[in-house]
């Protein structure tokens, strides 16, 4: 039982999570201690973790799927694959796959991301969850658990111990009384930073990361549009307050989220999901005309809509991309606090207004953070090597809208449309792998523009040359 704290999050990180991991598991097959190894890790990251451990190590492991499940011919595919990657949640909030799980043994499991089974102290009372308590289960079930995680300690002694009974319950067990004990992981526990990497020479893996804010100031319009919207999306949220329906409320809340989160991205990305929600919404309306006269008749939830509880939402931040952009358009193009077709009309109506005044904004060509970016482009010199030539460079954004529309800019800064790359979540695997191998290797190839896809399943790191 061992936990690895690598306090240094982020994707290069988890590619050495992934190398120590694969070492270990080499090391225990040489000595004939290890058949069975399943990897729990959050669902945006399964993809990764096999192809790392395929690529580095030629380890085939497998991902646990719902096909996999289903097309059993035992009854319990966790018998069947000796080499297992897993999700996290798919194990944690679904009984009956965690069920066959139970009745399954293994010689080694690795939960990564481990800090998400933690559990916490309220009230003098300890507070499990349902990852907490798979973590009990991986425990029992293995004769080596190894946790992995760049935040293993929130600072609070008592949750830290409650986290550490997951490697040693006797020894853990109970709450130390406060200012008297402290916790003692060190036999435990092996803490790594990234500056303590280093290659065979003695060079540092990894070149010192630099970050710097660069600011920009709203032009008119595009303050009128941030007001604007903020204000409707503020109004939504006090609305959703009073729902008696706690998962209509998530979900409401939850594609309001989303529609904050665009109006920061650009001007393109609110725009074309104001446009979208209006349009749906409409298309909503109008079904619902052809099916009664009554306005004031009240609505129910579109049927095919999921409700989001505090749990569901939590879960979301580790869905793969791929996923999580469906489930975003689906929800941000039709939920809405909306009761009656009266109130759907008008919100429609206020909806209308705010496209039209993102057009306004797009069409204006007011865009400060493109204004910014571009001049970093251009002018800066630590975006050219010594020779004048342009250093390969990553942009990531959160949406695809915004993915696109950077992309089209760039192409047309540089005069060279095979000088930008994508990665979104909508590609398939081999498309990211290609689009990867083109950044890397191309020297035609200057930027890559990716959303969050472009972590799950590649690494774009170049530690040989500490460049990105």
């Amino acid at each position: 039982m061992a936990l690895l704290d690598d306090l240094a999050p982020g994707m290069m990180l988890k590619g050495v999570r992934s190398h120590i991991t694969g070492l270990l598991i080499k090391e225990l097959m040489v000595r004939g201690d290890l058949r069975r190894c399943l990897i729990v890790a959050p669902g945006n990251l399964v993809e990764q973790w096999q192809d790392e451990l395929k690529r580095r190590f030629h380890l085939n492991f497998e991902i646990l799927t719902n096909d996999r499940l289903e097309a059993s011919l035992s009854g319990n595919a966790f018998e069947e694959m000796p080499l297992c990657i897993a999700r996290l949640d798919k194990l944690a909030r679904n009984d009956e796959v965690q069920a066959r799980l139970e009745q399954s043994e293994w010689d080694l499991v690795v939960a990564d991301e481990a800090h998400k089974m933690s559990a916490t102290f309220f009230a003098g009372e300890a507070k499990f969850t349902r990852r907490y308590h798979l973590g009990e289960l991986l425990g029992r079930i293995t004769r080596h658990l190894l946790l992995l995680t760049a935040t293993p300690h929130n600072g609070k002694e008592e949750d830290f111990q409650l986290f550490l009974r997951l490697l040693g319950e006797d020894r853990f067990e109970g709450r130390f009384r406060d200012g008297v004990h402290k916790v003692d992981a060190s036999d435990l526990m092996r803490h790594l930073v990234k500056e303590q990497l280093y290659t065979f020479d003695g060079t540092p893996l990894f070149p010192e990361r630099r970050a710097y804010a660069a600011n920009y100031t709203l032009s008119g319009p595009e303050q009128e549009l941030y007001q604007r919207v903020t204000s409707y999306v503020r109004e939504e949220f006090n609305r959703a307050e009073a729902l008696e329906n706690h998962g209509r409320k998530g979900t409401v809340g939850f594609a309001l989220t989303i529609l904050q989160r665009r109006l920061a991205s650009s001007p393109e990305a609110i725009y074309q999901s104001l446009k979208r929600r209006r349009e749906r919404l409409e298309r909503r309306l109008s079904e619902l005309r052809e099916q009664q006269d009554n306005e004031q008749t009240a609505l129910t939830l579109f049927a095919n809509l999921p409700l989001l509880d505090a749990d569901e939402l939590d879960e979301l931040e580790d869905a793969p991309a791929s996923e999580l952009e469906t489930l975003e358009e689906q929800v941000l193009d039709q939920a809405t606090t909306a009761r009656t077709m009266a109130e759907l009309e008008t919100e429609i109506h206020l909806l209308a207004e705010l496209e039209a005044l993102a057009l306004l904004v797009r069409k204006s060509g007011c865009d400060r953070k493109w204004e910014e970016l571009a001049r970093l482009l251009q002018d800066e010199e630590e975006m050219f090597h010594e020779n004048h030539q342009r250093h390969k460079l990553v942009i990531f954004t959160e949406h695809r809208d915004t993915l696109n529309y950077l992309a089209g800019h760039i192409r047309v800064l540089l005069g060279q449309p095979e000088a930008v790359a994508t990665i979104h979540g909508g590609m398939k695997r081999e498309e990211r792998a290609k689009s990867q191998r083109a950044f890397r290797n191309d020297p035609l190839v200057q930027v890559l523009v990716a959303t969050d896809a472009a972590g799950e399943g590649i690494n774009l790191q170049r530690p040989s040359d500490g460049q990105l």
